[in-house]
C-alpha cells in the first residue's frame, strides 16, 4: 500500500512552507516530501528502517498541514498512519522508548488510570525519574475537571426538539476537560438535541496515530458498540472525531452540529479571544476556522486569530512526549504569536492543544485563562459574565 500511495507525490514542494518540522530545521528528510522519498526507499527494500530513518519518521507530527497544502492529492495520513504501524512492528526500539510509550499507553487511554497518574504527577516531579518518563510529568496538567456531562440532557424545549446524538466525552477529554463535555452536552440541548452520554472509553485515535493499529481497531469497535442505537455521534475533540470519520462511524463535530442551529438569545461576552484552529480540524477534517461563524454570533466577542495558524503548535497526540524538545519550541512559538494578539483569553477545540499553549503561555509569563470555543457559547446561552467565565477558567 506504501508504494502505491507514494507515486502519488511529484516533489513540488508545496508541503515545505506548511510542515512544522521542516519550518524549524529547513531539514529535507523532516519535510514531507523527503519523508514520502524514506516511505518509498524503506518499502522497497533499498533503504534499511533503521534507527536514523524511525527517527525522521518519529519527528513527524502528523498535523495533516501537507494534505491541505498538497495540489496533487497526496495521501499523506494513510502514508504515515500506515509506516507507524509498520515501525511498530519491525523495528526494535531502544528501551527507554519502549518503556515510554508502555506507560504512556497502559494510561492515557484508561480515564481511571489517568486519574491516579495526575493524583501522582506532583510527587513524581519531586523524585529522581528517568529521563524517559520527564516530559510525561512536566506535561501533567495542574488542574482537574470539577464537572461531567449527565448519562442523558433532554432537549431545552421538547416541542422543537431535533432527536436524539450521543456525545463522545473520550479518555483525555473526560479526565482533564470534563466540563468541556458538560458545556457541549448543554449546547446541544440548547440547540433541540437530546445529548446521551453512555459510560464508554478511548476512541482509538492516540493509538492510530502511534502505529498502535490492532490496539485501536479493538478500541473503536468498543466505542461502535457504547453507542449502538444512536445514529450521529458529535464530537469537540477534533483528533477523535478525524479518526472516527476515517474509520467510518458515523460522527460529526460539534461545529457541524451547530451549524444551522437556532440557538437561544445570546449574552454578551465582552472580551478578546484568540482563536487557534486545532490541526485535525483544519486539515484532517477540512474544517478550517469552523468555530468562527459560532463565536461571531456572540454579542461583545471580539475574536482574533494568531500568526501561522497553518503550523502545529506542537501538542499532536503523544508528539509532546516522545519528542519534547521540538514540541517545546513549537509551543512557545504558537504561544508568541497568541501573545501577539493582546487577547484575554486563548481558545482552541482540541484538548492536546489546550494543555501544550497554556503551558507555553506560562512558560512565557502570560497564564491566559484557556477555553474550548464551546465553553464559550455556553457562557453566552447562560448569561455567564466574561469575568466570571475568566476567573474560573483553567491556565
Amino acid at each position: 500500500m506504501i508504494e502505491e500511495l507514494t507515486k502519488a507525490c511529484v516533489h513540488c514542494g508545496f508541503c515545505l512552507p506548511t510542515c512544522p518540522t521542516y519550518v524549524l530545521w529547513s531539514e529535507e528528510m523532516d519535510s514531507p516530501r523527503g519523508r514520502i522519498q524514506l516511505m518509498e526507499k524503506t518499502a522497497q527494500g533499498t533503504l534499511t528502517l533503521n534507527a536514523t530513518v524511525v527517527e525522521h519518521f518519529d519527528r513527524c507530527l502528523g498535523c495533516m498541514a501537507c494534505v491541505t497544502s498538497c495540489p496533487s492529492g497526496v495521501r499523506y495520513d494513510r502514508l504515515i498512519e500506515e509506516t507507524r504501524r509498520v515501525v511498530e512492528t519491525e523495528h526494535d526500539r531502544p528501551r527507554g522508548e519502549r518503556l515510554q510509550r508502555r506507560l504512556l499507553f497502559a494510561t492515557l487511554p484508561y480515564p481511571r488510570r489517568m486519574r491516579w497518574a495526575l493524583r501522582l504527577a506532583p510527587l513524581g516531579r519531586a523524585l529522581p525519574t528517568p529521563r524517559w518518563a520527564r516530559p510525561m510529568l512536566d506535561l501533567a496538567p495542574r488542574w482537574r475537571s470539577r464537572e461531567q456531562p449527565a448519562p442523558v440532557t433532554p432537549a431545552a424545549e421538547p416541542a422543537r426538539a431535533h432527536g436524539r446524538v450521543g456525545l463522545l466525552t473520550g479518555c483525555v477529554q473526560s479526565v482533564v476537560f470534563g466540563e468541556v463535555n458538560a458545556a457541549t452536552a448543554r449546547v446541544l440541548a440548547a440547540a433541540g438535541h437530546e445529548v446521551v452520554a453512555p459510560p464508554q472509553g478511548c476512541c482509538g485515535a492516540l493509538s492510530a496515530h502511534a502505529g498502535r493499529a490492532t490496539e485501536s481497531e479493538r478500541f473503536t469497535e468498543r466505542l461502535r458498540r457504547s453507542f449502538a442505537g444512536t445514529e450521529t455521534i458529535v464530537v469537540n475533540a477534533s483528533g477523535c472525531g478525524s479518526h472516527l470519520k476515517d474509520h467510518g462511524v458515523a460522527a460529526v463535530d460539534v461545529t457541524e452540529a451547530l451549524a444551522d442551529a437556532e440557538l437561544p438569545p445570546l449574552h454578551p461576552l465582552e472580551l478578546t479571544l484568540a482563536y487557534q484552529d486545532s490541526c485535525h480540524l483544519r486539515h484532517a477534517q477540512r474544517l478550517p476556522a469552523a468555530w468562527l461563524p459560532l463565536l461571531q454570533r456572540i454579542p461583545g466577542l471580539r475574536v482574533v486569530e494568531p500568526a501561522e495558524q497553518d503550523i502545529c503548535c506542537g501538542s499532536a497526540g503523544i508528539y509532546n512526549v516522545t519528542q519534547p524538545e521540538a514540541a517545546h519550541e513549537l509551543g512557545d512559538r504558537k504561544a508568541a504569536h497568541v501573545l501577539a494578539t493582546a487577547p484575554d483569553a486563548y481558545a482552541s477545540a482540541n484538548p492536546g492543544c489546550l494543555v501544550q499553549v497554556a503551558q507555553a503561555l506560562g512558560r512565557a509569563g502570560t497564564p491566559l485563562p484557556a477555553l474550548h470555543p464551546v465553553e464559550l457559547l455556553d457562557a453566552s446561552i447562560r448569561s455567564v459574565s466574561a469575568s466570571k467565565l475568566l476567573a474560573g477558567a483553567r491556565r
